[in-house]
Protein backbone atom coordinates (compact mmCIF):
# COMPACT_ATOMS: atom_id res chain seq x y z
CA UNK A 1 0.00 0.00 0.00
CA UNK A 2 1.47 3.85 -0.95
CA UNK A 3 1.50 6.14 1.20
CA UNK A 4 -1.19 8.75 1.08
CA UNK A 5 1.23 11.66 1.78
CA UNK A 6 4.51 12.55 0.43
CA UNK A 7 7.02 15.20 2.52
CA UNK A 8 6.55 19.13 0.72
CA UNK A 9 10.15 20.27 0.72
CA UNK A 10 10.93 23.19 3.65
CA UNK A 11 13.80 25.34 3.67
CA UNK A 12 15.14 25.88 7.28
CA UNK A 13 13.16 29.62 7.23
CA UNK A 14 10.87 29.47 3.95
CA UNK A 15 7.59 27.35 3.45
CA UNK A 16 7.55 26.88 -0.54
CA UNK A 17 3.64 26.33 -0.43
CA UNK A 18 1.72 29.08 0.16
CA UNK A 19 -0.95 27.82 2.90
CA UNK A 20 2.30 26.13 4.65
CA UNK A 21 3.21 29.55 4.86
CA UNK A 22 0.67 31.31 6.09
CA UNK A 23 -0.34 28.99 8.70
CA UNK A 24 3.42 28.84 10.13
CA UNK A 25 3.44 32.53 10.28
CA UNK A 26 -0.29 32.20 12.65
CA UNK A 27 1.04 29.31 14.79
CA UNK A 28 4.81 30.68 16.13
CA UNK A 29 4.88 27.97 18.43
CA UNK A 30 4.23 24.36 16.27
CA UNK A 31 7.48 23.90 14.72
CA UNK A 32 7.41 24.39 10.21
CA UNK A 33 7.54 20.62 9.90
CA UNK A 34 4.55 19.70 11.53
CA UNK A 35 2.70 22.77 9.88
CA UNK A 36 3.42 21.58 6.65
CA UNK A 37 2.87 17.59 7.69
CA UNK A 38 -0.81 18.56 8.51
CA UNK A 39 -1.31 20.66 5.36
CA UNK A 40 0.15 17.86 3.57
CA UNK A 41 -2.13 15.20 5.44
CA UNK A 42 -5.28 17.52 5.19
CA UNK A 43 -4.51 18.17 1.22
CA UNK A 44 -4.20 14.27 1.12
CA UNK A 45 -7.57 13.33 3.09
CA UNK A 46 -9.82 15.73 1.25
CA UNK A 47 -8.63 14.48 -2.22
CA UNK A 48 -8.89 10.79 -1.26
CA UNK A 49 -11.99 11.43 0.09
CA UNK A 50 -12.89 12.94 -3.35
CA UNK A 51 -13.56 16.65 -1.98
CA UNK A 52 -12.30 19.45 -4.17
CA UNK A 53 -8.90 20.35 -2.30
CA UNK A 54 -8.55 24.03 -2.53
CA UNK A 55 -6.02 26.05 -0.63
CA UNK A 56 -9.18 27.59 0.97
CA UNK A 57 -10.31 24.79 2.75
CA UNK A 58 -6.93 22.64 3.07
CA UNK A 59 -5.89 26.12 5.03
CA UNK A 60 -9.35 26.36 6.96
CA UNK A 61 -9.14 22.40 8.12
CA UNK A 62 -5.59 22.44 8.58
CA UNK A 63 -5.93 26.16 10.92
CA UNK A 64 -8.32 24.02 12.95
CA UNK A 65 -5.83 21.04 13.41
CA UNK A 66 -3.37 23.31 14.37
CA UNK A 67 -5.73 24.98 16.73
CA UNK A 68 -6.68 21.35 18.10
CA UNK A 69 -2.97 21.00 18.31
CA UNK A 70 -2.25 24.17 20.00
CA UNK A 71 -4.86 24.00 22.85
CA UNK A 72 -4.29 20.36 23.61
CA UNK A 73 -0.83 21.20 25.01
CA UNK A 74 -0.42 21.04 28.69
CA UNK A 75 -0.60 24.47 30.62
CA UNK A 76 3.55 25.02 31.35
CA UNK A 77 4.21 24.26 35.17
CA UNK A 78 5.25 26.99 37.64
CA UNK A 79 8.39 26.68 39.66
CA UNK A 80 7.93 25.19 43.23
Amino acid sequence: MSALVTRLAVGATKLHDPVSARLADEFLTVPHGTVSRCVADVRACAEHLGIDATPEVVERVAREHLLALVNSAPPPRSPR
